[in-house]
């Protein structure tokens, strides 16, 4: 599903990025959660690193590689995505929305097909990713005829794997097409790192490129990432998360 280059900037304006500028994300911005605040978290996704962001006062949700995270409350889930890509989707009437964080294994069978038959490791991964977080979704009360998406990610950041991100892509867009699933922003592609900040309650999503990183953490996370889903079976069901 193609998107126009105006509609893009519409949605991931240099506004939004400019705010999250500077330190935003640094650790003085941060505490630890209180009692009740780490009790506001919907079941099933207690292990997920939160924390209090005191720069937005809200909860936030940091997840990794292979993880995702719902909400039904004024939460925001942050992620940094080199290869990786990310669906933030959201029920526009409740609010209730969360965001994956994946990529597709290689391989000879690694099609990019969304069809649920398709026996290759690489669309298994894609749909188990997509799926697990649009069915929490609607479990905790979203409605699918509701639903809209933002996609983020697939750049080109690892050395040796030049095409991932541009799988990634593919993958993730023609599955909201195939699923009816309203796209309505998107920033992809690129040789840049991204840090992603989503609000599922209001839908805003910023975004900043990064020219660079303080170190190699996020190599070194997206390769081990990457080697493990590939050494994962391509037979039975793939548990991702």
């Amino acid at each position: 599903m193609a998107i126009s280059e105006h509609k893009r900037r519409q949605h991931f304006s240099d506004k939004d990025v400019n705010q999250i500028s500077g330190n935003f994300d640094s650790n003085r911005h941060r505490r630890p959660l209180s009692m009740d605040e780490r009790n506001e978290v919907l079941p099933g996704f207690e292990h997920v690193n939160r924390y209090w962001d005191t720069h937005s006062e809200r909860v936030a949700a940091k997840i990794q590689p292979g993880e995702y995270y719902v909400t039904q409350g004024n939460q925001m889930i942050v992620t940094v995505l080199g290869s990786c890509v990310s669906a933030c989707i959201r029920d526009t009437v409740t609010g209730v929305g969360g965001m994956n964080h994946f990529m597709l294994p290689d391989g000879d069978k690694a099609s990019l097909s969304v069809h649920p038959g398709d026996p290759s490791a690489a669309t298994r991964y894609g749909n188990v990713a997509m799926e697990h977080l649009i069915n929490s979704i609607l479990t905790h009360g979203g409605l699918r005829g509701q639903l809209e998406v933002k996609i983020l990610g697939g750049g080109q950041v690892i050395a040796g794997m030049t095409d991932v991100g541009k799988r990634n892509i593919t993958f993730v867009r023609e599955y909201i097409e195939e699923e009816s699933i309203k796209l309505i922003g998107e920033d992809v592609g690129g040789k840049l790192p991204r840090k992603v900040y989503y609000h599922p309650k209001t839908g805003i999503v910023r975004c900043k490129h990064l020219k660079k990183t303080a170190n190699d953490t996020l190599y070194v996370r997206e390769n081990s990432y990457h080697d493990e889903i590939n050494v994962a079976p391509v037979s039975g069901d793939i548990e991702l998360f």
